[in-house]
């Protein structure tokens, strides 16, 4: 080997070493900076989600207010996603707060949202039933726009409903929406193959049939929900169980309808609800609505988030997630 051959080997050995060295450092330095901007991320998320309501000092009555879709408010890691102003763990905190709070006189649950999860709806419902069983205060609801199916199941914790005039309630049911796409994947050549455990394991699969066996227990899943339902409006409304499931067909009912079949008590503006709550519990008392402070820097991030155009296939993935998950819902479809 002569000398041009030796240098070359030394020099070649040399890049190596400062490339691993440099390749090393710079994915140090890379990792800290990711978990740097990680902490700030979920600092900054905390910030804008806190859970946290500074209860009055003086008497009052607090507002829960139940708008959009019941359902978990940590779907979704990001500080930029389009949340709705529906915050179910600062909800039940914020509810949980007042149980332990001297000053409060009760609560005015105020609805307009088209219902929810089985077990977020029920979770809600039952935080409210512990709040008056430790409290022995009162709960009136108000109903806005739309108090149906999830949304009319936790009013069933009140001791008087109010609607508006024009409020659409009821949708007494139970919905599970799944979509096949069997028929577009045969179309591309496209074929789902699941390697499962059992002949139900990947019940629901968007690319294969469901069997007639997979529909019966997901039949059953709804069937027991429905029951869960029909028995919380009957305990709520106080009627029997035999009066309350012949109108529990999933239908939803106008104001009018509602009153005439005693599924609320009252017909009557927002105002006037709160003055004959005041006149109930007292006129020192005053209504506390939390503000609603959270979602006002995540609502700017979400619409800048929004201007980048989505694929075709961006957009049949978000419907499928919205539309066809497969989740037991107390939902009604009103758009």
């Amino acid at each position: 080997m002569n000398k041009k051959q030796i240098i070359g080997l030394i020099a070649a050995a040399l890049c190596f070493v400062f490339v691993g060295a440099a390749s090393v450092i710079t994915n140090a330095v890379s990792n800290k900076i990711d978990n740097k901007n990680k902490d700030t991320k979920s600092t900054f998320g905390e910030m804008l989600n806190s859970n946290k309501i500074a209860l009055p000092s003086k008497d009052f009555v607090g507002v829960v207010k139940v708008e959009g879709t019941i359902k978990s408010g940590s779907n979704s890691n990001s500080i930029f996603q389009n949340t709705e102003s529906y915050n179910h763990k600062r909800t039940l905190k914020y509810i949980d707060d007042m149980i332990k709070s001297k000053n409060n006189k009760g609560i005015i649950l105020y609805v307009n949202s088209p219902g929810g999860g089985v077990y977020e709806s029920d979770e809600l419902y039952l935080k409210l039933k512990e709040y008056k069983e430790k409290t022995g205060r009162t709960i009136w609801t108000y109903m806005a726009s739309q108090a149906c199916s999830g949304g009319f199941y936790i009013a069933m914790a009140s001791d008087k409903i109010y609607a508006n005039r024009n409020t659409w309630t009821g949708s007494i049911g139970v919905i599970t929406s799944l979509t096949n796409v069997k028929g577009l994947y045969d179309k591309l050549g496209i074929k789902e193959i699941d390697i499962t455990s059992g002949p139900n394991k990947a019940i629901g699969a968007s690319g294969v049939e469901m069997t007639d066996e997979q529909r019966n227990i997901l039949q059953g899943l709804v069937n027991e929900a429905y029951e869960q339902f029909a028995g919380v409006v009957a305990e709520g409304r106080k009627m029997d169980i035999n009066k309350v499931k012949p109108i529990a067909d999933g239908r939803i009912y106008s104001a009018k309808q509602a009153l005439d079949l005693g599924l609320i008590d009252n017909i009557d503006t927002y105002e006037n609800m709160q003055k004959n709550v005041i006149d109930t519990v007292g006129q020192s008392v005053e209504i506390f609505t939390p503000e609603n402070k959270e979602n006002i820097l995540s609502s700017l991030f979400a619409k800048a988030e929004n201007l980048k155009p989505k694929s075709d296939a961006q957009v049949i993935s978000d419907y499928l997630e919205k539309e066809g998950n497969g989740g037991i819902m107390y939902y009604a479809k009103t758009e």
